[in-house]
């Protein structure tokens, strides 16, 4: 389970998280919307402990992340596997070479026949032929490298993922297709995730439960249908600006 009580979080004088409390049930599909700007990525490396809260608590599996020492968070950390925004591959390694990086325990990761086996896995699970392996990032199109960076964030076998805007920059076609994988990788792994993103669409079609941050609060969370009758005018303002329409029209 991932926890957040009562975090604060500013840079500066400019107030990110204001006292927010968040969380996410075991094997549950959790989307965190808002507008760009907001704090969402912020609140995600809380969880992965890249950033510590100015106060209140970030708790993974009953862990305190921030008073974690530097060995007990690098345990944790292999639990986790965070989808950067960009994808965040290295150009100057292959796909194999890329996706190999994401076996965290170190054994396994110099045991050349695992990761033989390991990373052809991993791009069948994200719908991509063994071939590419070959390929180096400069190769591969925009929605490519958004699902070799999934492969990497699942080649440890983690119990949570974390994506950090996984559409962004895509075209509503590549988009679906990520948010389909999204919802695939929860369903065939049992894996507990945590999707940062601005749009509603794709986050009501994967998720268990929705969060929208603003103001650097958590102004609801609860479940797509809540979001849909909540009267907050938040709420409805942030809705209007994603649907022309009902939600599911498109």
């Amino acid at each position: 389970m991932i926890e957040l009580r009562a975090v604060y979080k500013r840079f500066g004088q400019q107030v990110i998280l204001n006292g927010v409390n968040f969380s996410v049930n075991e094997g549950e599909t959790v989307a965190l919307l808002g507008p760009s700007g907001t704090g969402k990525s912020v609140l995600l490396k809380h969880i992965i402990g890249l950033i510590h809260p100015d106060s209140g608590t970030v708790l993974v599996d009953g862990l305190n992340v921030a008073t974690l020492p530097r060995k007990e968070l690098a345990a944790l950390r292999s639990t986790i596997g965070y989808v950067f925004q960009n994808g965040a591959l290295f150009d100057s390694m292959n796909v194999f070479e890329n996706i190999r990086l994401g076996i965290t325990d170190s054994a396994m990761n110099r045991d050349a026949a695992y990761c033989a086996e390991r990373v052809p896995e991993c791009l069948r699970l994200v719908n991509l032929a063994p071939e590419v392996a070959a390929k180096y990032p400069a190769e591969l199109s925009g929605g490519m490298r958004k699902r070799v960076g999934i492969a990497r964030a699942i080649a440890g076998k983690p119990k949570y993922l974390l994506y950090d805007e996984p559409t962004s920059g895509l075209d509503p076609v590549n988009a679906d297709i990520i948010d389909s994988l999204v919802k695939h990788l929860a369903d065939t792994l049992g894996v507990t995730s945590v999707m940062v993103t601005h749009d509603v669409r794709g986050a009501f079609r994967v998720s268990d439960r929705v969060a929208l941050l603003s103001g650097g609060e958590i102004v609801l969370q609860g479940t797509p249908q809540e979001f849909l009758v909540s009267t907050d005018p938040r709420i409805k303002a942030f809705l209007e600006r994603d649907f022309e329409s009902h939600p599911f029209a498109a």
